[in-house]
């Protein structure tokens, strides 16, 4: 277990797509938090014997890290062994960020910050309940590189509703000239129970057609690759030797860790994901009793299915040992469709990466009992 996701659930306010498993908070308890997390792992190391040696790559993510106090990202990653070269993440909001917030999680070993800027276009940040604007999103940045922060990430939201006259040029432009070592672009989704699947069934905010998110995706990928970005994952572009360590993990199928409220985690064919809320949460690992809400056994039909959908995620594709057991006739005809590239590996290409979840469904069969 070389891999460590831990799941910080605290924000300031719940943006307008979100669904994720956060909680609300004025006022964050970190001490609390901290404790819980450290007696999950505690208990948790002890009784699953996840083996010697330090994590390779621990990735904070949420909910908003950043709206630990410093002292407390210091006091959490000191919890657990880490390598000597292990990739520290910490996913951060621009409103978060200043030069003695930056000091110390350096100190403390974060060495790449995922920053959650989303767009350039206020009105937009407005819209999706952000709590910074444009010119905080650039002074954040500029204070992360000042504060020598090795790697840093940005985010961008692509495909919003046409009423917000959202331009993603404009946004790409000024990520570019930003000069970050990494971009994760995701096309806006809707998903049940947000305020914006609301404004969509009101017909106020009608999401992106088909044609618009093909669009935007190409000049995502056009603009970021066209600067030496490799488009290595769906929604992933990294200057060359910045790829996230952590989460190319997953998407080789690598066995990883998740502590906290909502924190899924895969060893060998168990997949396990903890109680989702930190009310529910907190109480059973203080108690030093496994916080799991649930598990699954993965058989060997689910685990090529995962293997599959996963690998088309990515620009390696899949090896040639996978790609004799798809569907001979789809296969042929995603490759003249000009989805995949067959040869050594079968790799998407970005028209195939639009249509992933579908190409998938065609070219994977089950196993009979599987």
């Amino acid at each position: 277990m070389r891999h460590l996701y831990v799941h910080v659930p605290f924000c300031a306010r719940r943006c307008s797509y979100c669904d994720f498993a956060i909680a609300v908070r004025r006022r964050v308890p970190s001490e609390r938090f901290v404790g819980a997390v450290g007696a999950e792992y505690r208990a948790r190391h002890e009784t699953e014997q996840w083996g010697d040696g330090g994590f390779e790559t621990v990735y904070l993510g949420g909910g908003t890290p950043s709206q630990l106090p410093p002292d407390a990202v210091r006091r959490l990653l000191d919890t657990f062994p880490r390598a000597p070269n292990a990739e520290v993440t910490l996913e951060a909001n621009p409103d978060d960020v200043t030069a003695q917030a930056v000091s110390a999680w350096r100190a403390a070993g974060v060495n790449r910050v995922s920053l959650g800027i989303q767009s350039f276009d206020d009105r937009v940040l407005a819209w999706m309940h952000r709590l910074h604007d444009a010119d905080a999103a650039r002074r954040a940045f500029a204070v992360l590189r000042e504060g020598g922060i090795p790697s840093v990430s940005t985010d961008l939201i692509f495909a919003l509703p046409g009423v917000l006259g959202h331009d993603v040029r404009s946004d790409l432009d000024t990520i570019l000239a930003l000069g970050p070592d990494h971009v994760s672009a995701y096309g806006l989704t809707l998903e049940p129970r947000t305020p914006y699947a609301r404004w969509a069934h009101r017909g106020t905010a009608p999401p992106a057609d088909d044609e618009r998110y093909a669009a935007e995706f190409q000049a995502v990928h056009d603009a970021l690759t066209g600067t030496g970005f490799e488009h290595y994952e769906v929604s992933n572009y990294a200057r060359p030797g910045a790829r996230s360590r952590h989460n190319s993990a997953y998407w080789v199928g690598a066995n990883y860790v998740g502590l906290g409220p909502a924190a899924h985690g895969l060893r060998g064919r168990e997949r396990r994901w903890n109680l989702r809320d930190w009310a529910a949460y907190e109480p059973v690992a203080v108690a030093g009793r496994d916080p799991v809400a649930d598990r699954e056994h993965l058989d060997d039909g689910q685990r090529f299915l995962e293997r599959v959908f996963l690998g088309l995620r990515t620009a390696e594709g899949l090896p040639a040992s996978d790609a004799e057991r798809l569907a001979p006739a789809p296969l042929l005809a995603a490759e003249r469709a000009g989805w995949l590239t067959v040869s050594d590996r079968v790799r998407p290409t970005p028209a195939g990466w639009l249509v992933v979840e579908a190409l998938v469904a065609s070219l994977t069969t089950l196993p009979e009992g599987g």
